[in-house]
């Protein structure tokens, strides 16, 4: 990739529906996917192998996941918890396939009911039943709460670098530095992103940034003047994490976009386009908080759109 050329990965149908009251239908999902390709996004967090009875929303995982799949254009990912619900994940033929633990233990306890530690031997397992498939699966991992925690305060440094290691040294071929409940600073994510590109070496990292108190576009540059070329966002900034009161949700990807094309960073990523399926979809969730600048605003008269990155 150009050191001029950012990736955006949407996580708006995954992390962006795990919180919301109503279901959408297995045709909606794989029609906001599909328009997402004909936007540029590429890059779509489709769904999550969760128990239904947890996450009701995701009980078609497996139907959209499989539709997901035969959308030209698209390198759809599924987030999974544990090695059950990457099972069924590789089952459906998924070729990539996102597995998060918190650097927080009593977030990591909260949220999917064991220790840290416990989450790092559950990775090792997933990578070895990877490994058994006999075909190629990209699996990432992601370290959430890595720049504070709600239930737990402060996480220092060396307890994310040192899941970092561990998470490479086991199969990891993705590493996703998060800030779950929107704690981070730019000069704390510029010190820490140095330290995390400089450890991962030639693994790819990428960043998941929350706009809880305002400063994850802010976040989005100091990672990116690290060395930071991928990021996570949302659509219309859905998401957020149960465990961050009063939590905004996700950085908008209109916005994110918007950003990086005014500073000549191509994302390839039509943001008109964006702003129609936003509608679509703030029409489907009646209620839901969509947030957004370019959405309220509107793009400046002055804003030219990059060329779109070669594939």
């Amino acid at each position: 990739m150009n050191q001029r050329e950012v990736n955006i990965r949407e996580v708006g149908l995954r992390d962006g529906l795990q919180m919301v009251s109503t279901m959408l239908s297995s045709e909606q999902k794989l029609a906001w996917c599909a328009r997402l390709v004909e936007a540029g996004v590429t890059d779509i967090e489709v769904t999550s192998f969760v128990p239904p009875k947890v996450v009701p929303q995701f009980a078609d995982a497996a139907e959209v996941a499989t539709g997901a799949l035969a959308i030209d254009g698209l390198h759809a990912a599924a987030l999974v918890p544990n090695l059950k619900g990457a099972q069924r994940a590789f089952e459906v033929g998924m070729r990539r396939v996102h597995y998060v633990l918190s650097a927080s233990n009593a977030h990591n306890l909260k949220n999917v009911r064991r220790s840290t530690d416990e989450s790092v031997e559950d990775f090792v397992r997933i990578a070895a039943a990877r490994d058994e498939l006999g075909h190629e699966v990209m699996l990432g991992a992601g370290v959430a709460t890595a720049f504070g925690c709600t239930i737990a305060g402060e996480v220092e440094e060396s307890i994310v670098l040192g899941l970092v290691q561990r998470l490479i040294e086991a199969g990891a071929q993705e590493i996703t530095i998060a800030d779950t409940v929107g704690y981070a600073n730019p000069a704390q994510v510029r010190n820490l992103m140095l330290e995390v590109l400089a450890l991962a070496g030639p693994v790819p990292v990428a960043c998941h940034f929350h706009d809880t108190r305002g400063l994850g576009l802010a976040n989005v540059m100091a990672a990116f003047d690290a060395g930071v070329r991928a990021f996570d966002a949302s659509l219309g900034g859905l998401g957020g994490c149960p465990f961050a009161p009063n939590a905004t949700g996700n950085i908008n990807t209109e916005d994110t976009v918007f950003m990086l094309e005014a500073q000549g960073i191509a994302t390839g990523i039509d943001i008109g386009r964006l702003l129609a399926i936003r509608e679509t979809v703030a029409g489907w969730l009646p209620g839901e908080p969509f947030t957004g600048a370019i959405a309220r605003a509107g793009l400046p008269a002055t804003f030219v759109q990059r060329e779109a990155v070669a594939a």
